[in-house]
């Protein structure tokens, strides 16, 4: 049942007000005196048969782009293909205008100045091949532009004119074999295959001498994790005929130094400083950067500019955090990491990049913000890393850590055709060995001052072979030492390394709740699994309508089934059954939608949870997957329309720092804390209730908190089960009586039983399911509720006061902020807690943040309940 209120007083000026308040900030760099970001003004068109002409000679026109921008993201931005993520629309694009190149065209407005200057032009992202032209001259062909990795930088000094300049960039797709970027089995493939200037280009403008690839690193003081030594390094390059005497001058936090650097005609120098030198660089009081559950994520800006000949040549700003992050092998012999010498238990999920490569700067913020509010600590890359650093960005600012490395397609030889190796993927040929090892510098080259980032991941399902091995073990060596590597996600032995003592062993499926207490074989909770999750996360009711045309709504039909995944994982049959067993076969797309928000939080939920409880044996858990690329029905905590359903709050609540947990394995209940510090003495409340809304047990337990781990309370076994679905519902206070966790389960008498012996790769089946179908014969219950909107300088703030003044239990309550004329989900959304469940005479409060880009029209609390009157 709806119900819906909404605050009179608050009028559609003052909405209007809110929601232009503060425009999306496009996050990206802003152009200077030395950096100029080539962003608009770009057109894309097909190329001629005779791919060997002069841009000069192509006709004019062309479809608007903004770069980075995909040929199809173009061509969708102009409508030539429309509506393509509704139902099968996305396989009726023709892939034969992608088979050959297409022309990015671009005018360049430089001033007098300016071509005066030396000059780099710098391409940030090609996929795949291309033939780069300037004023009708070509800088480089495919020969040595090609590599969806590389990052590439064409000196056009002297090719610049003073007044209009013609870029043009034919850009061919990626061939079979080609290492590009991909989305393996996570959805369709793009038609285009992401064919395009995919990642940002911008002109570098200096004087004599430009300085490059600026680093800082920072060694703490382990005694008192306070006094940090930076080191500084840059590479400065005389581009005249004579011999310079630069000057390189800092600035970091109000500190400043320098350093004279004698360069010899066309001399490209690494400089290096220290606090030997520079005692400005030691910081007796370092604010250091944190993951946001253990501290604040402080960041310092470094101010580089380098002088000869008493003039400005070059500047630049470099954004960067004074931490250390480190592995060990625990007790058990699994891999775990630390911050700043503090324990992490890593709690993330794996990143999917928009299909068509679009990013946007709303998008990306919401994400990032979503990702933190659901208590994860870390988000996972593999394969395209990225349209530009603004992720990275965002995950430096809001305390999350990341995870970046390769795409398993490229391990996959038979991905591609060939004759897959069963230890060794990826590059092979000492051709693709160099691409590889390439790729992986300038990555590191364009990443590294990231404090966000822990790990180089150098493999994912598989381990690099030896020689590959080696040379990243190298190279990193010398550019990035600060970080441990991470050989492979899978469970492979390196010859060179040892054991990644981590593990990639599924599920990808449906597994029911108890599966992450049983299992010690797979996925269950052990070590660090770096990939895994249950599988389906139908979205709510709302999204599905956007996802499918009227005819293909209901029931579940193909077109349900191209907005799953591929391969095993192109429909929902497992998780179907399971679905029809545990709660009942649905027979309208309301009720599907409806329940499976339960199912999927039941599903997300113990598998955080399970790894809280198992701690310090357990040391991180990836879901696969943390959102989506396009619109879709697998391996997402929210979905394409950034609406937060049922696996969104079961993720935040499996994943809270401080817990109060049902274990599904031995029916125990436990006080859990990931947080590597101490938390003190806590109270634990208890209560159980029967189908009938009955209280037929409650204890209160006082016990004090662990540190990094988990303590069993209770039995729940010694509880005599009073009905076939049964709820347990857990609060924890601290000693000053202020509530530090909260948890309610349903449960059922009947339990689920795992067929362990026909356990896959992908999904552990069951022999038997819980039954749940009792709770569509709930007595109705009436909640009483009201709403305030807070205007504020970011949006709105609602405050929800909920009231069950019935004598029976309401269960599964979903609070949605709706337009008042629309009547649609305003997203995106951050709720304190949700789809909750409220006993007899219980009241409770919760709040919700509403960004101004939401706020399009007034808007109204919308109410809908498992058995609301």
């Amino acid at each position: 049942m709806r119900k819906t209120f909404s605050l009179p007083s608050l009028t559609l000026a003052m909405i209007f007000l809110l929601s232009h308040a503060a425009c999306a900030v496009d996050g990206w760099p802003s152009d200077n005196d030395h950096i100029v970001y080539l962003r608009d003004g770009w057109t894309v068109s097909p190329s001629s048969s005779d791919t060997n002409a002069s841009p000069d000679s192509l006709p004019a026109g062309g479809h608007p782009a903004s770069v980075p921008e995909t040929v199809l993201a173009s061509l969708v931005g102009d409508g030539v293909y429309t509506d393509i993520f509704t139902g099968t629309n996305l396989a009726k694009i023709p892939m034969e205008p992608f088979e050959k190149p297409w022309w990015y065209r671009k005018e360049i407005d430089v001033t007098a100045d300016q071509a005066a200057e030396g000059a780099t032009l710098i391409f940030e992202g090609i996929n795949y091949r291309a033939n780069i032209w300037l004023n009708g001259q070509k800088l480089a062909g495919e020969d040595t532009i090609f590599g969806a990795f590389r990052i590439f930088k064409l000196d056009v000094t002297g090719h610049l004119k003073a007044g209009k300049n013609r870029l043009a960039v034919e850009v061919f797709p990626p061939k079979s074999g080609d290492f590009t970027m991909g989305f393996v089995d996570w959805n369709p493939k793009p038609p285009d295959k992401n064919m395009g200037l995919f990642r940002p280009v911008k002109l570098h403008f200096y004087n004599t001498v430009s300085v490059d690839n600026v680093f800082v690193e920072s060694k703490i003081d382990h005694a008192n994790w306070r006094t940090a030594a930076l080191t500084v390094r840059a590479d400065v390059m005389n581009h005249s005929d004579k011999l310079v005497q630069a000057v390189l001058k800092g600035e970091v936090d109000g500190r400043h130094f320098r350093e004279l650097v004698s360069l010899r005609p066309k001399e490209e120098k690494s400089v290096t400083l220290t606090t030997q030198e520079h005692r400005e660089l030691l910081f007796d009081d370092a604010h250091l950067w944190w993951p946001w559950e253990l501290g604040e994520p402080n960041l310092y800006t470094l101010n580089l500019n380098c002088d000869a000949n008493g003039a400005v040549c070059d500047e630049t700003s470099t954004r960067f955090g004074i931490r250390e992050v480190s592995d060990y092998v625990n007790a058990d012999g699994y891999r775990a990491y630390k911050v700043n010498g503090k324990r992490v238990l890593i709690r993330g999920g794996g990143w999917a990049d928009e299909l068509l490569l679009r990013e946007s700067e709303t998008n990306l913020t919401a994400q990032v913000h979503y990702t933190r509010d659901m208590n994860l600590n870390t988000i996972r890359l593999e394969g395209i890393w990225g349209s530009s650093q603004r992720l990275y960005d965002l995950a430096d600012e809001n305390g999350l850590l990341v995870m970046v490395g390769w795409s398993c397609q490229w391990e996959w030889g038979n991905y591609f055709g060939g004759k897959e190796n069963p230890k060794y993927g990826g590059f092979t040929t000492e051709a693709e060995m160099t691409l590889g090892t390439n790729y992986l510098h300038d990555q590191v080259y364009w990443l590294r001052n990231h404090p966000s980032i822990y790990v180089w991941v150098l493999g994912s399902d598989k381990l690099p072979r030896p020689d590959m091995e080696r040379r990243y073990d190298s190279m990193l060596a010398v550019i990035d030492p600060t970080r441990p590597t991470l050989k492979s996600c899978g469970g492979g032995t390196s010859d060179v390394s040892g054991p990644s003592r981590v593990k990639m062993e599924g599920p990808y499926d449906y597994v029911t709740p108890d599966y992450w207490y049983l299992d010690d074989k797979h996925g269950g909770a052990y070590g660090f699994n770096t990939e895994t999750g249950p599988g389906p996360q139908p979205p709510p009711l709302e999204s599905l309508k956007r996802m499918f045309p009227g005819d293909e709504l209901w029931p579940i039909n193909s077109a349900w089934n191209f907005h799953c995944g591929r391969g095993e994982f192109g429909n929902m049959k497992r998780y179907l059954k399971a679905f029809d067993a545990r709660y009942g076969k649905a027979d309208t797309v309301e009720d599907f939608a409806a329940r499976s928000q339960a199912a999927n939080y039941e599903a997300i939920r113990p598998m955080y949870e399970a790894f809280s409880a198992n701690l310090p044996k357990t040391t991180g858990i990836i879901q696969w997957m943390l959102n989506p690329s396009w619109p879709k029905l697998y391996w997402q905590l929210y979905d394409y329309y950034m609406v937060p359903g049922g696996a969104y709050f079961g993720a935040k609540k499996g994943a809270a720092p401080i817990a109060a947990i049902y274990n599904y394995g031995d029916g125990g209940v436990y006080l859990a804390n990931q947080v590597d510090a101490e938390q003190g003495e806590m109270q634990m409340t208890i209560n159980v209730y029967d189908l009938e809304s009955k209280k037929v047990f409650s204890t209160n337990i006082t016990a004090e908190c662990p540190v990094f781990g988990a303590r069993k309370l209770l039995d729940l076994h010694t509880v005599k089960l009073p009905t076939p679905v049964y709820f347990l519902e857990l609060q924890v206070t601290n000693s000053a009586g202020k509530d530090a966790a909260d948890n309610f389960y349903w449960l059922s008498a009947k339990p689920d039983l795992l067929d362990e012996k026909k356990s896959e790769w992908y999904v552990t089946p069951n022999t038997s399911f819980a039954d749940f179908t009792a709770l569509n014969r709930l007595p109705k219950a009436h909640v009483d509720s009201t709403v305030y909107f807070t205007p504020t300088a970011g949006g709105m703030d609602a405050e929800v006061t909920l009231a069950n003044t019935d004598s029976h239990l309401a269960f599964f309550v979903e609070m949605s902020v709706v337009g008042a004329v629309s009547y649609e989900i305003l997203t995106p959304v951050v709720w304190t807690d949700n789809y909750v469940s409220l006993p007899p005479g219980v009241k409770r409060v919760y709040r919700a943040h509403i960004p101004s880009v939401a706020l399009g029209e007034r808007p109204e609390l919308r109410l809908e309940g498992w058995n609301l009157r």
